[in-house]
């Protein structure tokens, strides 16, 4: 008697899945969860760009709040797709958005506020100890030194008798750089096209996901969503 019951009980699931598998299986649902996450990668890109706006100065914070929604955005590509693989094919673009949005509000502003300037290099901060975070100090074309020094991190620092060309913010807001390393145009550039990449594996992740929840519910039964 047990057994016939429990046979019954069995058919009975096979043949009526959870209303949550039924959900997910749903062509609408696929296509509401996949605009989520496409509106969610240029608002996380916005969000970057409006904290390296508000703290040039503070390149780290962008970068953090960066890396952060990066991270979310690989968890909830993974979720979509139910694979790793388009995770992985998403970590490069990521580079691209990531860069691209920490640089592009601060290069826009020396672009736009920036006064160029021949300069030498008088000294090295990190000469004495052989680190790689410098800080050089610089004498302008007037013959002055700068109150601003210009950070350089990582190796091959320009030595000191240097010339460089730099662009100093007019309004002091917005770290020195050198010249020939402001591109505002050329971070845009890489945005929008991480940005762009990100979206078209978001759509792809949207379908093949659809698919496997679609191939699961067919596990019940012939079941429809």
């Amino acid at each position: 008697m047990s057994e016939g019951i429990h046979g019954s009980t069995t058919a009975a699931d096979a043949s009526h899945p959870p209303a949550s598998a039924r959900r997910s299986a749903r062509p609408l649902t696929a296509v509401y969860r996949t605009a989520a996450l496409v509106l969610y990668v240029w608002a996380a890109a916005a969000v970057v760009c409006g904290v390296s706006f508000l703290l040039p100065s503070a390149e780290w914070v962008a970068i953090s709040v960066g890396v952060l929604l990066c991270v979310l955005f690989g968890t909830l590509l993974h979720v979509l797709h139910r694979g790793v693989w388009l995770v992985l094919l998403a970590a490069v673009p990521a580079l691209f958005v990531l860069v691209g949005a920490v640089q592009y509000a601060p290069e826009l502003a020396l672009e736009r506020y920036g006064v160029h300037d021949r300069v030498v290099v008088v000294a090295d901060s990190a000469a004495a100890t052989g680190g790689k975070n410098h800080q050089l100090t610089l004498r302008g074309s007037d013959g002055r030194k700068l109150e601003e020094r210009l950070v350089y991190r990582g190796s091959g620092a320009p030595r000191v008798g240097a010339r460089l060309d730099v662009v100093r913010d007019s309004r002091g807001k917005v770290p020195m750089e050198r010249a020939d390393q402001v591109d505002a145009a050329g971070r845009r550039g890489q945005l929008i096209g991480g940005l762009a990449v990100w979206t078209v594996l978001v759509l792809l992740a949207g379908r093949r996901g659809h698919v496997s929840r679609r191939r699961d519910l067919a596990l019940y039964g012939g079941a429809r969503p």
